[in-house]
């Protein structure tokens, strides 16, 4: 029988979700205790100060282990550490965990244990919030905190790893608020330059800089709409105590000017870092962080919602010219995606779905052979001699795939296709040296990190492997 102590529940005919009161306690080799609650989210614990539990033993990993608690129990997952997880000498990629039983990161133990009574959380009747799609237990139950907050005015911060959907999320609060008839202005912190960002954000006048003109800022467009601020924990801090006064006197002053302007936004922001421990370390104003999170809301990333990778599958082909439906795809795609990690979540599904429409006979080498619960092993490129040969029918009817999708698409498609078999040659060619490789690419060394890891590459060989996409 499930111990309902350690398990997500959903009760009251699927109308509520019952959460367990449970804390996960690392014990250092000190004999120290770290303690931290155990809730919808993820515990990440490892020697980063972006860890939940931030565990300073030798043998410990950067990032050594994630604890989720799920509708089967508590769930510990190794995150390619370096000297291991184990259970009862065992060790384990993941595992669920029944109570006090220890598990072993470094020479510290991780027990999770009941902590009191249950919370009892509302689920969403809906498997949709605006454009967001999720039938899971945690999406119902965002869905549900979602539907509340939209009608207010209430600061929200979307906190989430990278291609979870915040921007989405952002977009359909704004859609289902009372603001939906005023302007939605995103703004992407990482993608503006430091140095005009807060021209971008307030707007200048004439002689601010050199060449400056009149322009109103992001939050001035924003005025009686909602105002995205993606990726704040890249906003340089002399910006980020110019936005608290924004946010807490509702003016702004562009640059160069002394006169204020009322703003009436809302304001969301998102980000994929941890804002907590990044106060801890001066890099993010704690009272920034404050007036942020008054509605602080955790995004699911994909591999926690695998029910939900049916629906979107069928979202994202169903958007299509002609649509499409999953049955169009390799009978084999759904129990191979679910098999899959997602290191880059629903962006990366979205662009995996649009490669296996126009080349469907690259399921395997996309995805690996290997289907279940754990994570796909992927399948080798091919050689870069038969890569290189073209059949000529073949060509034909990539081209007409090609042809149903806008240019963007079709661009963004041929590119991956290209960036994929061109850094795969190119590791083949110097033997997986990844120094070598990236000199005769014109790159560096990170960015050709990022190539790899986006494709799944393994640096070894140029072939595909699953755990390219965790490392770095």
């Amino acid at each position: 029988m499930q111990d309902l102590s350690f398990t997500l529940t959903s009760i009251d005919e699927g109308r509520s979700l019952r959460l367990p009161n449970l804390r996960a306690i690392v014990t250092l080799p000190d004999r120290q205790t770290l303690t931290a609650p155990l809730g919808l989210g993820p515990l990440l614990l490892g020697k980063s100060p972006e860890c939940d539990l931030v565990v300073h033993d030798p043998k410990v990993s950067r990032v050594h282990c994630e604890v989720r608690l799920t509708e089967k129990g508590v769930l510990v997952r190794d995150t390619d550490s370096r000297n291991g997880t184990f259970i009862r000498d065992v060790r384990i990629v993941e595992a669920f965990v029944p109570p006090g039983v220890p598990v072993t990161v470094g020479d510290s133990t991780l027990v999770v244990q009941p902590s009191g009574g249950a919370a009892v959380l509302p689920l969403s009747a809906r498997s949709a919030f605006g454009s967001a799609l999720g039938e899971s237990l945690a999406m119902r139950a965002l869905f549900a905190k979602l539907e509340r907050i939209a009608k207010t005015e209430e600061t929200i911060l979307l906190l989430g790893e990278s291609g979870t959907g915040k921007e989405v999320l952002a977009r359909s609060i704004h859609q289902e608020s009372r603001r939906a008839s005023g302007p939605y202005v995103i703004v992407d912190c990482g993608a503006v330059p430091s140095n005009t960002i807060e021209s971008e954000l307030f707007g200048m006048v004439v002689g601010a800089a050199t060449g400056a003109v009149n322009r109103a800022g992001f939050f001035e467009a924003a005025h009686h709409g909602t105002i995205f601020i993606d990726e704040i924990g890249e906003l340089p801090l002399e910006a980020q105590q110019k936005l608290l006064r924004v946010i807490e006197a509702r003016t702004v002053r562009r640059l160069g000017s002394t006169q204020e302007r009322a703003i009436d936004v809302r304001i969301v922001a998102a980000t994929h870092r941890n804002l907590r421990s990044m106060v801890a370390e001066g890099k993010f104003r704690q009272d920034l962080y404050f007036r942020l999170s008054v509605l602080e809301l955790q995004v699911p990333p994909l591999r926690e919602r695998r029910e939900d990778i049916p629906l979107l599958v069928e979202r994202f082909l169903s958007s299509r010219n002609p649509p499409l439906r999953a049955s169009d795809l390799p009978p084999e795609t759904i129990p191979m995606l679910l098999g899959y990690d997602w290191p880059g979540n629903v962006r990366e599904l979205r662009n995996v779905i649009t490669r296996l429409v126009l080349f469907p006979e690259l399921l395997h080498e996309i995805l690996g052979p290997e289907a279940g619960g754990a994570p796909a092993a992927r399948a080798a490129s091919p050689p870069v001699d038969e890569a290189a040969k073209v059949n000529p029918e073949e060509a034909e009817e990539k081209l007409g795939k090609l042809l149903e999708l806008s240019l963007p698409e079709a661009r963004e498609a041929v590119l991956a296709e290209l960036e994929r078999k061109y850094a795969t040659a190119k590791l083949r060619r110097y033997d997986g040296n990844i120094s070598r490789a990236a000199e005769a690419m014109g790159v560096s060394r990170q960015l050709l990190h990022r190539l790899l890891d986006r494709h799944g590459i393994r640096a070894k060989d140029g072939a595909p492997d699953h755990a390219a996409s965790k490392r770095g």
